[in-house]
């Protein structure tokens, strides 16, 4: 028996298994598992591990390769209509001929065209029962002409039209009808059924239900039976997209509300932020006020620290202790551009002192008994450069 195996791919084979033989765990390759399966499946094992020499020469430049990255598809939400799977046997393409004549809506028929109008309509019932649709119709067109106001010549030629697979042409002529007797049930059964014809379940429902709740008919009974599952399928379809569609807006809104919570939560912490560094270069956030700073010098106790301190600025260190002394210094440091004395810089006082005084000068006693010395009092004039001469003419008997 010859090998059915040509050379060349013998040769390849032969290769492949020498080749396999000086490294096993390539076997472990994803590649080339059905190779392993094949082995274990006569009794052999493949070493476990991955490979990590193929056999090829390498040199300090080879790189390994990398994967490439295979980056997530994007999720594209389907179309709500592609999830339904709705069988459509028995659906025709839709007619697109010319709408039918509809006859003279204003025309009030007289007795005898009345009586012409039935005899055309018993001629149309023959035709039907012969299943000659084509003549049905056109009977029933002249019944029409002669009697416009019975809504039973239209529902029945509608009927034909549905023979005739010509559902919009139905469609119309039960409309007419169900507009002339809004009781037609002929009219919705019929119309129901052309639904059907177009695939619009939901709408064939409706229908044939109204048919059956006016006057019950086993025909239209057993028609909505074959259209309600798929009508139900639709009507749970679109409830449930509606469902998503306002859990969507939902999830929209409160994004909104979170992002402008968020923007107003960081305007309110950038306002805050900028009232600290405000009262920071303000001093305890709090702006120099000529009249509180007066009105703080009335307490006794802050006048008498401060013409303690003014009498040696060392003393400053006796009031580190006392926020409400502490704090006067403070903002009359700030305001005439002083730091605050404190313990390390008490022996030089107010660096520089205070510059230009006290705006407007320091009021009289400032509330202190007897004031701090020598405040708002005018230095002694300079002794002059010129000294008084004696009189020549003084006889100095005085």
């Amino acid at each position: 028996m010859s090998c059915p195996i040509g050379a060349d791919e013998i040769n390849k084979l032969k290769f492949f298994v020498d080749f396999c033989s000086t490294n096993p765990k390539l076997l472990n390759l994803p590649q080339l598992s059905f190779f392993k399966t094949f082995i274990e499946s006569l009794g052999g094992t493949v070493p476990v591990g991955e490979p990590t020499d193929f056999g090829f020469p390498s040199g300090d430049n080879e790189k390994p390769r990398e994967e490439p990255k295979v980056e997530p598809e994007p999720v594209v939400e389907s179309d709500p209509e592609s999830d339904v799977d709705i069988d459509t046997d028995g659906c025709v393409d839709p007619d697109n001929d010319p709408p039918q004549p509809m006859g003279d809506g204003s025309k009030e028929p007289t007795d005898e065209e009345r009586d012409q109008a039935s005899e055309k309509r018993g001629e149309a019932a023959a035709y039907f029962s012969d299943q000659r649709y084509e003549d049905a119709v056109s009977s029933y067109e002249k019944a029409i002409q002669l009697n416009p106001t019975n809504a039973l010549f239209y529902a029945k030629r509608g009927q034909c039209y549905l023979k005739l697979k010509k559902p919009n042409a139905c469609i119309r002529d039960c409309t007419r009808a169900l507009e002339l007797n809004c009781d037609s049930a002929a009219a919705y059964k019929f119309r129901g059924r052309a639904y059907r014809l177009l695939g619009d379940w939901e709408a064939s429902a409706k229908d044939l239900r109204q048919a059956c709740k006016i006057d019950f008919d086993e025909e239209a009974d057993e028609w909505l039976r074959e259209v309600q599952p798929k009508a139900h399928k639709l009507e749970a379809h679109k409830i449930k997209q509606e469902r998503k569609k306002a859990e969507k807006a939902d999830r929209d809104r409160l994004e909104r509300i979170k992002r402008a919570q968020d923007a107003n939560k960081k305007a309110a912490e950038e306002q805050k932020r900028q009232e600290q560094s405000t009262g920071a270069n303000h001093g305890d956030g709090e702006e120099f006020d000529q009249a509180d700073l007066l009105n703080a010098f009335k307490d006794p106790e802050v006048a008498a620290a401060f013409q303690d301190i003014m009498t040696n600025p060392a003393n400053v260190v006796k009031y580190q202790s006392n926020p409400k002394i502490m704090k006067i210094i403070s903002k009359v440091g700030s305001a005439m551009g002083n730091k605050m004395p404190n313990a390390s810089a008490a022996g030089g006082g107010f660096p520089g002192g205070f510059p230009g005084g006290f705006p407007g000068g320091f009021p009289p006693n400032f509330g202190a008994p007897g004031g701090f010395p020598n405040f708002n009092t005018p230095p002694p004039p300079p002794p002059s450069s010129n000294p008084k001469k004696p009189d020549l003419h003084d006889d100095g008997l005085d």
